[in-house]
């Protein structure tokens, strides 16, 4: 079977994933390696713009991160895994849109100051970090991709990219690279427990794949509800009930789940009824993940060959696309 149109994704390698990826976009990938040309960069360096005081933080993740995809369903033989430090042609590209880039325009990206708002950075802000956007730009064009799986919040990612693919092709005559659209998830972000932030590996508030039962009944207890649901005769809140965000997203049931939003609506139905039927959905989700992955973790050295011979495989590709900006720019002499 012919696969369609081009799929760049990944994640940092600064955690595991978690309940917020599955929900977000990393399920709906393993749909997509079916019909698309896809490829899951594991983003270590991208890691390091915010943790370059801690590189074990991000080196001893990557392993974790390879084996959380493996373990939900991405197949090597159809997705290509590979590692950002070992493709030398991200780099090279990223300098290269470096110079058609203005500062001004990197602090106006909405989703650059909102991260920077997040992580308290001010005016102590890495260079490598307000220059995300661009080594996005070089990941998503080196792969010669057209269709990003992103969440809203990196809508603006895309679009500065498009502008860096526009700029150039103008600098170098011809329409070297591609300009990309992004891919929405359905699901909006799953909030943290407490409801107040989203999920994320940064914030360290997330619920990972190899997590206990034991653990997983803690963390659901902890979900927040509704502060003025006091008693189970008492109607109930759905809206910012971070138990029923999470039954959307997971819960099969979509008919019981309505019958659940509407009992505890006008009443009758306890916190602890809504914890108990998420926690046993949850369990039934994460426990064949969570022995694959435990499974997959007992040889790292599959791990490692699976990510070399991604990486091997998109080194060629990279690599033309960088000789192809090298040849525009008149710098490709020998």
């Amino acid at each position: 079977m012919s696969k369609k149109e081009v799929i760049l994704t990944g994640d940092r390698a600064t955690g595991q994933l978690h309940l917020g990826h599955l929900a977000g976009s990393v399920l709906k990938r393993v749909e997509l390696q079916e019909t698309h040309d896809q490829t899951i960069l594991v983003a270590d360096m991208q890691g390091l713009t915010d943790n370059g005081h801690d590189p074990k933080k991000v080196s001893e993740n990557i392993l974790n991160v390879v084996a959380d995809y493996l373990s939900v369903g991405i197949d090597p033989t159809k997705t290509t895994i590979c590692l950002q430090s070992k493709l030398p042609a991200l780099a090279e590209l990223t300098m290269f849109y470096s110079n058609i880039v203005t500062v001004s325009r990197l602090e106006r990206n909405p989703t650059v100051r909102n991260e920077i708002k997040n992580k308290g950075f001010d005016k102590v802000i890495p260079a490598g970090f307000l220059n995300y956007p661009i080594s996005q730009a070089a990941d998503i064009t080196a792969f010669n991709a057209t269709l990003i799986p992103v969440g809203d919040d990196q809508l603006p990612m895309i679009e500065q990219t498009n502008e860096i693919v526009r700029k150039m092709n103008s600098i170098v005559g011809k329409p070297v690279l591609s300009e990309c659209r992004s891919l929405l998830s359905d699901m909006p972000r799953l909030p943290s427990l407490d409801g107040k932030t989203k999920m994320s590996k940064s914030a360290g508030n997330t619920i990972t794949l190899d997590v206990t039962n034991k653990e997983l009944k803690k963390l659901v207890n902890k979900m927040y509800t509704d502060d003025n649901h006091l008693t189970i005769d008492m109607p109930g809140q759905i809206e910012g009930n971070v138990v029923f965000s999470y039954l959307d997203a997971f819960y099969k049931d979509k008919a019981h789940l309505a019958e659940l939003k509407a009992h505890y609506q006008r009443g009758g139905l306890g916190d602890g009824q809504t914890k108990k039927v998420l926690l046993e959905c949850l369990i039934e989700l994460i426990t064949p993940f969570r022995k694959r992955r435990q499974e997959l973790m007992s040889d790292k050295g599959e791990l490692i060959r699976v990510l070399k011979e991604g990486t091997e495989k998109s080194q060629i590709i990279t690599g033309e696309t960088c000789e192809k900006i090298k040849q525009g720019l008149g710098l490709s002499l020998f």
